[in-house]
């Protein structure tokens, strides 16, 4: 079986995951997909992988949502209706069951490894923290349509429900403190705690296994660092957003020292 993610571990409590980076598909779904590489690259997280090298350790999907969405829950996980995909119709006739049976075999697999390597991390230093970061699209209505209400949607969304919010105050207080707290290009990120996203079934499943140990936070980047519909960058905001979040890593070190 392919590997639909890479992997680069080395010693560090800090993980930093891009799990819906990917956009390769295998071919035998490749052929059956309605949806053009221009669509689905929009409702992908594209360059979020960049980010990941805040730390040494880093897990990277390099297959597509569409063929398997690992921040959902098992049943979940492929998309075979439009009510599964925001009303999208994702495939030109569905997949077969032996091709979806081949798309939880990947699932299974990536949620193994990760597991090893979080046991191994909780292991070596007692608790560790997941960077789970993603991108969001906030023009919603075309090239030309008008930006989602900031007031709604800030720059920087933190998801923070699926953990116990009291045991890791401190450290998602400095995190926030941190983060908001840095030199943006001249000025600060708007930096916002469960607006848009409370937080997916990722960092869930690692809370529920490490209730005591893991803290996964959910970061939302708004793509103000793209266009989300041409799909090209701007490497000034990609870069300040890797500072940005690379100077909270000596924090929330810091912070798990404290819980040692």
């Amino acid at each position: 079986m392919e590997k639909i993610w890479s992997l680069h571990e080395s010693r560090s409590p800090v993980i930093a995951t891009a799990i819906h980076n990917g956009h390769l598909v295998r071919p035998e779904l490749a052929e059956l997909l309605a949806l053009s590489d221009s669509e689905r690259l929009r409702e992908e997280d594209p360059f979020t992988a960049e980010w990941t090298a805040i730390s040494g350790t880093r897990i990277v999907a390099l297959h597509s949502r569409f063929e398997v969405d690992l921040n959902r829950p098992r049943v979940k996980a492929v998309y075979v209706h439009p009510e599964d995909a925001w009303g999208l119709k994702v495939w030109k006739s569905e997949p077969s069951e032996d091709m979806i049976a081949r798309s939880f075999e990947a699932y299974d697999a990536f949620y193994s490894e990760v597991m090893r390597v979080l046991k191994n991390a909780e292991s070596s230093f007692g608790h560790f923290v997941v960077m789970d970061i993603h991108s969001y699209n906030h023009v919603r209505e075309g090239p030309a349509g008008s930006a989602a209400d900031p007031g709604l949607n800030p720059e920087i969304n933190i998801g923070t429900g699926t953990m116990d919010r009291e045991r890791w105050a401190p450290l998602i207080d400095r995190f926030l403190a941190d983060l908001r707290g840095f030199d943006f290009l001249g000025r600060h990120l708007d930096v916002r705690e469960n607006v848009r996203f409370r937080g997916g079934n990722f960092p869930r499943w690692i809370h529920e296994r490490f209730p005591k140990t893991g803290c996964a936070l959910a970061i939302e980047v708004k793509k103000f660092f793209m266009d989300e519909w041409t799909g090209k960058p701007d490497p000034v905001y990609m870069k300040a957003i890797y500072e940005a979040l690379k100077s909270t890593v000596s924090g929330i070190i810091e912070e798990l020292s404290k819980l040692r």
